[in-house]
């Protein structure tokens, strides 16, 4: 169960409308690293986390908390709009027919879809997109995408800061700043604390490593022009989970074939010219029809 009191967790205000800068802002709703990923993300998350208790209360404190920063955010975007485009854009179409083509640099579709209000869109008006989020059932995989999450989208505030000097945007956008600040840390803190209450390691999954091939394990290949790679720490001494080593090969060999593609199958009409023989025939039972269930039948 939600819910919704009306008040804004933090105060929304600009001193004056800029429809302009309130494109920008869309970043922040909408984008890759905008509030409705992290809010989704951090949801799935939680839903999906399969053991009660600190770990899923934290992360449904954050995801609730998400939703209201989506609602801040949308409340300026709105009031940013004020009057447009009746005052601010009409009067710049008046005075440059280029710039009014544009709205102004505004967002056509704030004014024709939302009726001056925020869109569920980035600052291109590209939809936010429900495959920007990561939501694993891992704990450590998606705690650390989610400090990778905050980081982008304190850089990305950051940014903003610096595009508008209006004392309203600035005011929420120190408080957006803040919370960045503590969900980045406590991200990380949660990472130390799977490891030291021993339900994860350092390497996801912590699994299949007799199976893995673990000479490749270890090397990193030097595929890149320059040598100044192998200045770093991960060029020797023991890797963080323990179990490896690290080095550097400076003349790596690659260790498969040639990459060819297999025959065309002739109804695909790919250009070919018949030298690397004829395509192979389907293989018996793979078909989904009468032959598949055939094969189904004799096995």
């Amino acid at each position: 169960m939600f819910l919704h009191t009306k008040h804004l967790q933090f105060e929304s205000k600009p001193e004056k409308p800029d429809p302009v800068y309130a494109h920008k802002l869309q970043e922040l709703i909408g984008g890759a690293y905008g509030e409705m990923t992290v809010t989704m993300q951090y949801l799935f998350q939680g839903w999906n986390c399969r053991m009660p208790g600190k770990y899923k209360d934290l992360i449904m404190d954050v995801a609730t908390e998400e939703i209201g920063h989506v609602e801040m955010i949308a409340t300026m975007i709105a009031r940013l709009l004020e009057g447009a485009p009746a005052t601010a854009t009409t009067k710049m179409a008046a005075a440059d027919p280029v710039v009014g083509a544009v709205l102004g640099g505004m967002d056509p579709q704030q004014v024709i879809v939302a009726g001056c209000g925020p869109l569920p869109a980035d600052s291109n008006g590209y939809p936010w997109n429900g495959r920007y989020i990561v939501a694993s059932g891992n704990l450590l995989a998606d705690f650390r995408a989610n400090v990778a999450a905050e980081a982008q989208g304190r850089l990305q505030t950051a940014r903003l800061y610096h595009m508008t000097d209006d004392p309203g945007v600035r005011d929420m956008l120190k408080f957006n700043l803040a919370r960045d600040t503590l969900h980045q840390n406590l991200w990380l803190k949660a990472i130390e604390e799977l490891q030291a209450d021993g339900l994860e390691d350092v390497v996801v999954p912590d699994d299949l490593f007799d199976e893995e091939y673990a000479e490749h394990a270890s090397a990193i290949w030097d595929l890149s022009e320059g040598t100044e790679g192998t200045l770093g720490g991960w060029a020797s001494g023991p890797q963080p989970d323990g179990r490896h080593e690290f080095s550097y090969l400076l003349d790596p060999q690659p260790l498969g074939g040639v990459a060819t593609a297999p025959p065309p199958d002739p109804k695909l009409y790919a250009t070919y010219d018949g030298s690397m023989g004829e395509p192979a025939s389907p293989a018996f039972g793979t078909e989904a029809g009468p032959l598949g269930k055939l094969k189904d039948k004799l096995t």
